[in-house]
Protein backbone atom coordinates (compact mmCIF):
# COMPACT_ATOMS: atom_id res chain seq x y z
CA UNK A 1 0.00 0.00 0.00
CA UNK A 2 1.40 3.25 -0.61
CA UNK A 3 0.73 5.16 2.09
CA UNK A 4 1.60 8.39 0.70
CA UNK A 5 -2.09 8.31 -0.84
CA UNK A 6 -4.15 7.56 2.56
CA UNK A 7 -6.58 10.30 4.52
CA UNK A 8 -3.57 11.40 6.23
CA UNK A 9 -1.36 12.02 3.71
CA UNK A 10 -3.88 13.93 1.93
CA UNK A 11 -4.38 16.42 5.24
CA UNK A 12 -0.62 16.72 5.26
CA UNK A 13 -0.69 17.96 1.79
CA UNK A 14 -3.72 20.05 2.08
CA UNK A 15 -2.52 21.61 5.22
CA UNK A 16 0.80 22.40 3.40
CA UNK A 17 -0.68 24.17 0.71
CA UNK A 18 -2.86 26.10 3.00
CA UNK A 19 0.14 27.27 4.79
CA UNK A 20 1.73 27.97 1.79
CA UNK A 21 -1.00 29.86 0.52
CA UNK A 22 -1.33 31.87 3.82
CA UNK A 23 2.21 33.06 3.52
CA UNK A 24 2.01 33.74 0.10
CA UNK A 25 -1.13 36.41 0.83
CA UNK A 26 1.07 37.37 3.80
CA UNK A 27 3.73 38.79 1.73
CA UNK A 28 1.73 40.04 -1.34
CA UNK A 29 -0.32 41.87 0.99
CA UNK A 30 2.83 43.20 2.69
CA UNK A 31 3.74 44.89 -0.56
CA UNK A 32 0.79 46.42 -1.43
CA UNK A 33 0.94 49.22 1.46
CA UNK A 34 -0.55 52.79 1.15
CA UNK A 35 2.05 54.81 -1.17
CA UNK A 36 2.57 57.61 1.80
CA UNK A 37 3.46 56.71 5.34
CA UNK A 38 2.97 59.85 7.10
CA UNK A 39 0.98 62.50 8.61
CA UNK A 40 -0.98 65.23 7.77
CA UNK A 41 -2.71 67.98 9.80
CA UNK A 42 -5.45 69.28 7.93
CA UNK A 43 -7.80 72.23 9.45
CA UNK A 44 -6.88 71.46 13.12
CA UNK A 45 -7.26 67.41 12.13
CA UNK A 46 -4.74 64.75 12.54
CA UNK A 47 -4.32 62.29 9.16
CA UNK A 48 -2.33 60.10 9.81
CA UNK A 49 -1.14 57.72 6.84
CA UNK A 50 0.44 54.38 5.93
CA UNK A 51 -2.02 51.66 7.17
CA UNK A 52 -5.65 53.39 5.99
CA UNK A 53 -7.16 54.51 2.84
CA UNK A 54 -9.10 57.61 3.15
CA UNK A 55 -13.01 57.59 2.19
CA UNK A 56 -13.44 60.86 -0.14
CA UNK A 57 -17.43 61.20 -0.63
CA UNK A 58 -18.74 63.46 -3.57
CA UNK A 59 -21.50 65.82 -3.33
CA UNK A 60 -22.34 67.74 -6.35
CA UNK A 61 -24.21 71.17 -6.15
CA UNK A 62 -24.37 71.25 -9.68
CA UNK A 63 -27.78 70.11 -11.01
CA UNK A 64 -25.84 69.59 -14.36
CA UNK A 65 -24.14 66.71 -13.21
CA UNK A 66 -24.32 63.73 -14.59
CA UNK A 67 -24.50 61.74 -11.80
CA UNK A 68 -28.19 62.21 -10.16
CA UNK A 69 -27.22 59.91 -7.16
CA UNK A 70 -24.89 62.72 -5.90
CA UNK A 71 -26.46 66.06 -6.27
CA UNK A 72 -27.92 67.67 -3.41
CA UNK A 73 -29.63 71.60 -4.14
CA UNK A 74 -30.19 72.74 -0.66
CA UNK A 75 -28.04 72.88 2.22
CA UNK A 76 -30.43 70.43 3.91
CA UNK A 77 -30.20 67.83 1.03
CA UNK A 78 -26.34 68.39 1.36
CA UNK A 79 -26.22 67.47 4.89
CA UNK A 80 -28.31 64.69 4.66
CA UNK A 81 -26.73 63.28 2.23
CA UNK A 82 -23.22 64.03 4.01
CA UNK A 83 -24.76 62.20 7.18
CA UNK A 84 -25.75 58.71 4.70
CA UNK A 85 -22.02 59.04 3.98
CA UNK A 86 -20.79 59.01 7.60
CA UNK A 87 -22.89 56.39 8.55
CA UNK A 88 -21.66 54.43 5.88
CA UNK A 89 -18.10 54.99 6.59
CA UNK A 90 -16.74 57.97 4.97
CA UNK A 91 -14.41 59.76 6.03
CA UNK A 92 -14.71 63.36 3.98
CA UNK A 93 -17.13 65.02 1.56
CA UNK A 94 -16.07 66.96 -1.13
CA UNK A 95 -18.26 69.55 -2.27
CA UNK A 96 -18.49 70.99 -6.47
CA UNK A 97 -20.41 73.10 -7.17
CA UNK A 98 -19.49 73.17 -11.13
CA UNK A 99 -19.53 70.20 -13.09
CA UNK A 100 -16.16 69.49 -14.69
CA UNK A 101 -17.37 67.65 -17.66
CA UNK A 102 -15.83 69.57 -20.33
CA UNK A 103 -19.78 69.38 -22.16
CA UNK A 104 -20.95 71.52 -19.32
CA UNK A 105 -21.43 75.43 -19.19
CA UNK A 106 -18.69 77.17 -17.28
CA UNK A 107 -20.03 78.89 -14.74
CA UNK A 108 -18.86 82.66 -12.99
CA UNK A 109 -17.08 82.74 -9.82
CA UNK A 110 -20.08 84.47 -7.94
CA UNK A 111 -22.30 81.63 -9.02
CA UNK A 112 -20.10 79.00 -8.49
CA UNK A 113 -19.25 80.31 -4.64
CA UNK A 114 -22.98 80.91 -3.96
CA UNK A 115 -23.91 77.38 -4.80
CA UNK A 116 -20.96 76.28 -2.41
CA UNK A 117 -20.51 78.85 0.27
CA UNK A 118 -24.15 77.86 2.30
CA UNK A 119 -23.18 73.89 2.21
CA UNK A 120 -19.72 74.64 3.11
CA UNK A 121 -20.34 75.95 6.56
CA UNK A 122 -23.73 73.92 7.06
CA UNK A 123 -21.24 70.87 7.10
CA UNK A 124 -18.83 72.33 8.86
CA UNK A 125 -20.90 73.13 11.45
CA UNK A 126 -21.81 69.83 11.82
CA UNK A 127 -18.28 68.70 11.90
CA UNK A 128 -17.65 67.06 8.44
CA UNK A 129 -13.77 67.75 6.67
CA UNK A 130 -15.09 69.60 3.59
CA UNK A 131 -13.27 69.65 0.68
CA UNK A 132 -14.03 71.89 -2.34
CA UNK A 133 -13.71 71.08 -5.92
CA UNK A 134 -13.07 74.02 -7.86
CA UNK A 135 -10.05 75.40 -10.19
CA UNK A 136 -10.82 79.31 -9.16
CA UNK A 137 -9.23 80.41 -6.43
CA UNK A 138 -11.78 83.19 -5.80
CA UNK A 139 -14.37 80.38 -5.17
CA UNK A 140 -11.58 78.28 -3.13
CA UNK A 141 -10.92 81.92 -0.83
CA UNK A 142 -14.79 82.00 -0.10
CA UNK A 143 -15.03 78.24 1.16
CA UNK A 144 -12.26 78.60 3.20
CA UNK A 145 -13.35 81.62 4.75
CA UNK A 146 -16.64 80.04 5.94
CA UNK A 147 -14.60 76.58 7.25
CA UNK A 148 -13.43 74.22 3.89
CA UNK A 149 -10.54 71.85 4.77
CA UNK A 150 -9.04 71.24 1.57
CA UNK A 151 -9.12 72.46 -1.48
CA UNK A 152 -9.23 70.14 -4.27
CA UNK A 153 -8.01 71.93 -7.11
CA UNK A 154 -8.79 70.69 -10.25
CA UNK A 155 -6.22 73.19 -12.37
CA UNK A 156 -3.22 71.00 -10.53
CA UNK A 157 -2.45 74.23 -8.89
CA UNK A 158 -1.21 75.79 -12.26
CA UNK A 159 -2.71 79.15 -11.02
CA UNK A 160 -0.82 81.25 -9.01
CA UNK A 161 -3.63 82.84 -7.58
CA UNK A 162 -4.80 79.53 -6.22
CA UNK A 163 -1.39 79.51 -4.26
CA UNK A 164 -2.06 83.23 -2.72
CA UNK A 165 -5.24 82.11 -1.37
CA UNK A 166 -3.60 79.02 0.03
CA UNK A 167 -1.23 80.91 1.62
CA UNK A 168 -4.11 82.65 3.40
CA UNK A 169 -4.94 79.29 5.14
CA UNK A 170 -1.74 77.53 6.69
CA UNK A 171 -4.22 75.02 7.99
CA UNK A 172 -5.82 73.93 4.55
CA UNK A 173 -4.50 71.10 2.58
CA UNK A 174 -4.93 71.21 -0.96
CA UNK A 175 -5.31 67.74 -3.60
CA UNK A 176 -3.33 68.91 -6.63
CA UNK A 177 -5.06 67.19 -9.61
CA UNK A 178 -3.24 66.65 -12.62
CA UNK A 179 -5.17 67.61 -15.90
CA UNK A 180 -3.99 67.58 -19.64
CA UNK A 181 -5.06 71.30 -19.73
CA UNK A 182 -4.95 74.66 -17.59
CA UNK A 183 -8.63 73.32 -16.30
CA UNK A 184 -11.10 70.60 -16.96
CA UNK A 185 -13.07 72.58 -19.31
CA UNK A 186 -10.03 73.66 -21.57
CA UNK A 187 -9.15 70.00 -22.21
CA UNK A 188 -8.69 68.22 -25.49
CA UNK A 189 -8.56 64.73 -26.73
CA UNK A 190 -6.74 62.33 -23.88
CA UNK A 191 -3.20 62.08 -24.21
CA UNK A 192 -2.26 58.25 -24.49
CA UNK A 193 1.56 58.14 -23.61
CA UNK A 194 3.79 54.92 -23.55
CA UNK A 195 3.84 55.17 -19.44
CA UNK A 196 1.34 57.68 -18.35
CA UNK A 197 2.13 57.18 -14.98
CA UNK A 198 5.36 57.94 -15.08
CA UNK A 199 5.02 60.99 -16.86
CA UNK A 200 2.45 62.08 -14.56
CA UNK A 201 5.11 61.00 -11.35
CA UNK A 202 7.44 63.40 -13.38
CA UNK A 203 4.71 66.17 -13.96
CA UNK A 204 4.24 66.04 -10.51
CA UNK A 205 7.98 66.27 -9.41
CA UNK A 206 8.22 69.37 -11.28
CA UNK A 207 5.58 70.65 -9.51
CA UNK A 208 6.39 69.96 -5.57
CA UNK A 209 10.24 71.07 -6.66
CA UNK A 210 8.49 74.22 -7.63
CA UNK A 211 6.73 74.74 -4.10
CA UNK A 212 7.98 75.84 -0.56
CA UNK A 213 8.72 73.30 2.18
CA UNK A 214 5.68 74.63 3.26
CA UNK A 215 3.59 74.43 1.01
CA UNK A 216 4.60 71.23 -0.35
CA UNK A 217 3.60 69.82 3.02
CA UNK A 218 0.49 70.27 2.54
CA UNK A 219 -0.05 68.40 -1.00
CA UNK A 220 -2.02 65.32 -1.47
CA UNK A 221 -1.56 64.34 -5.15
CA UNK A 222 -4.23 63.06 -7.75
CA UNK A 223 -3.06 61.50 -11.01
CA UNK A 224 -6.38 62.45 -12.45
CA UNK A 225 -7.67 59.31 -13.46
CA UNK A 226 -11.24 61.14 -13.53
CA UNK A 227 -11.05 63.76 -15.45
CA UNK A 228 -13.31 63.94 -18.92
CA UNK A 229 -11.52 63.98 -21.51
CA UNK A 230 -12.33 63.50 -25.54
CA UNK A 231 -11.22 60.91 -27.54
CA UNK A 232 -11.44 56.64 -27.40
CA UNK A 233 -13.24 55.94 -24.48
CA UNK A 234 -12.14 52.36 -24.23
CA UNK A 235 -8.61 53.18 -24.91
CA UNK A 236 -8.81 55.80 -22.09
CA UNK A 237 -9.91 53.31 -19.93
CA UNK A 238 -7.12 50.75 -19.86
CA UNK A 239 -5.03 53.95 -19.20
CA UNK A 240 -6.75 54.46 -16.01
CA UNK A 241 -6.72 51.13 -15.57
CA UNK A 242 -3.16 51.31 -16.11
CA UNK A 243 -2.11 54.00 -13.62
CA UNK A 244 -3.61 52.78 -10.93
CA UNK A 245 -1.76 49.74 -11.57
CA UNK A 246 1.51 51.87 -11.44
CA UNK A 247 0.59 53.68 -8.48
CA UNK A 248 4.27 52.67 -7.09
CA UNK A 249 5.92 55.31 -9.32
CA UNK A 250 4.69 58.20 -6.98
CA UNK A 251 6.42 56.62 -4.11
CA UNK A 252 9.66 58.46 -4.62
CA UNK A 253 7.14 61.69 -3.96
CA UNK A 254 6.74 61.17 -0.52
CA UNK A 255 3.24 62.18 -0.92
CA UNK A 256 -0.18 60.91 -0.06
CA UNK A 257 -1.78 59.72 -3.33
CA UNK A 258 -5.60 60.06 -3.72
CA UNK A 259 -7.20 57.92 -6.47
CA UNK A 260 -10.46 59.57 -8.18
CA UNK A 261 -12.65 56.22 -8.83
CA UNK A 262 -14.23 57.29 -11.88
CA UNK A 263 -17.96 56.91 -12.42
CA UNK A 264 -18.95 54.75 -15.00
CA UNK A 265 -22.38 53.53 -15.97
CA UNK A 266 -22.06 50.06 -14.52
CA UNK A 267 -21.11 49.88 -11.12
CA UNK A 268 -19.54 46.31 -11.28
CA UNK A 269 -16.88 48.69 -12.94
CA UNK A 270 -16.87 50.98 -10.61
CA UNK A 271 -16.51 48.36 -7.60
CA UNK A 272 -13.47 46.75 -10.07
CA UNK A 273 -11.30 50.40 -10.00
CA UNK A 274 -11.90 51.05 -6.12
CA UNK A 275 -10.96 47.14 -5.08
CA UNK A 276 -7.41 47.77 -8.06
CA UNK A 277 -7.35 51.29 -5.83
CA UNK A 278 -7.08 49.02 -2.66
CA UNK A 279 -5.02 46.50 -4.06
CA UNK A 280 -2.20 48.79 -5.18
CA UNK A 281 -2.15 50.92 -2.21
CA UNK A 282 -4.08 54.02 -2.07
CA UNK A 283 -3.57 56.54 0.41
CA UNK A 284 -7.96 58.07 -0.33
CA UNK A 285 -9.97 57.27 -2.83
CA UNK A 286 -12.59 59.92 -4.03
CA UNK A 287 -15.74 57.95 -4.64
CA UNK A 288 -19.50 58.72 -6.34
CA UNK A 289 -20.90 55.84 -4.23
CA UNK A 290 -20.07 55.72 -0.58
CA UNK A 291 -21.46 52.64 0.70
CA UNK A 292 -19.97 50.27 -1.83
CA UNK A 293 -16.68 51.87 -1.14
CA UNK A 294 -16.66 51.84 2.49
CA UNK A 295 -17.67 47.96 2.52
CA UNK A 296 -15.00 47.32 0.59
CA UNK A 297 -12.22 49.28 2.74
CA UNK A 298 -13.31 47.37 5.53
CA UNK A 299 -13.19 43.84 3.68
CA UNK A 300 -9.50 45.34 2.92
CA UNK A 301 -9.07 46.22 6.77
CA UNK A 302 -7.84 49.57 5.60
CA UNK A 303 -10.98 52.14 7.74
CA UNK A 304 -9.26 55.14 8.89
CA UNK A 305 -11.45 55.67 11.67
CA UNK A 306 -13.56 52.55 13.94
Amino acid sequence: MNRTNGPRAHGLNQTHRTRHLTLTLCEWQSKLRPVFNGEMKVAGRRLPFGEATYVMGVINLSPESKNPHTIATTPHEALALARSYRRWGCDLIDLGAQSSHYDSPTLDSDTEAGRLVPVVETLAEDGFLVSVDTWKPEVAAAALAVGAGIVNDTGGLGDAGMLEVLEGYPEAGVVAVHVDGPHPHAVHDVVLGDDKAEQTAAGFADLLARLEPGMRERVILDPGIAINYRGDYAAYTRLQMEIIRRLRVFDRLRRPLLVPIPRKRDIHWVTAYITLALEYGADMIRVHDVAIAADLVRLWDRRATP
